[in-house]
């Protein structure tokens, strides 16, 4: 329809639009808004279909992305401070993104997931697991600590209320 209604060929319509997102990441003002759009929007709705498959292949295809993405977003929480600096960021990590979600065998999530966290990860698994499993316990007990503070705080509260009301607060 809307190279019927224009009189340019789809394929340009394309081209222009690649062109004009491209010049908002490298200049205009939302390109990390922008940027972080595109890292989500496509791979979002093709994790929902790779979900809603029959295959496994496709599933691990997208999680493997989203452990990228995830560990991408924790280090650039780190550095954004340096980041902020480098001329075109935004362009370079839109490219980098587009490049981890490309339907390829050698993306860059396969690339960077085989070459830098598994390895990373399988060497550390270990300790990873005890960690979490502490961490696990610990929270248990913190919970339970304060699931009891907060029933005798409710009883002492409820006390308190009654003598009020009876008369016994004195």
């Amino acid at each position: 329809k809307v190279e019927k209604a224009t009189g340019v060929k789809r394929i340009y319509l394309a081209y222009g639009v690649l062109a004009l997102i491209a010049v908002w990441l490298l200049i205009g003002y939302g390109a990390q808004l922008l940027c972080n759009f595109i890292g989500f929007l496509y791979p979002g709705y093709a994790s929902f279909k790779a979900i809603e498959s029959n295959k496994k292949d496709d599933d691990t295809q997208w999680l493997i992305y989203w452990v990228v993405y995830g560990t991408f977003a924790m280090s650039e929480m780190v550095t954004d401070i340096f980041l902020f600096w480098i001329p075109f960021y935004w362009f370079f990590k839109c490219l980098f993104l587009v490049w981890c979600m490309a339907p390829q065998e050698w993306n860059g999530s396969n690339t960077v997931y085989n070459k830098v966290i598994r390895p990373y990860l399988l060497r550390y698994e270990d300790k990873i697991d005890q960690s979490l499993g502490k961490a696990g316990r610990l929270g248990k007990e913190a919970m339970s600590e304060g699931s009891k503070l907060a029933g005798e705080a409710r009883e002492a509260a409820t006390k308190a209320a009654v003598d009020k009301v009876t008369g016994k607060d004195d």
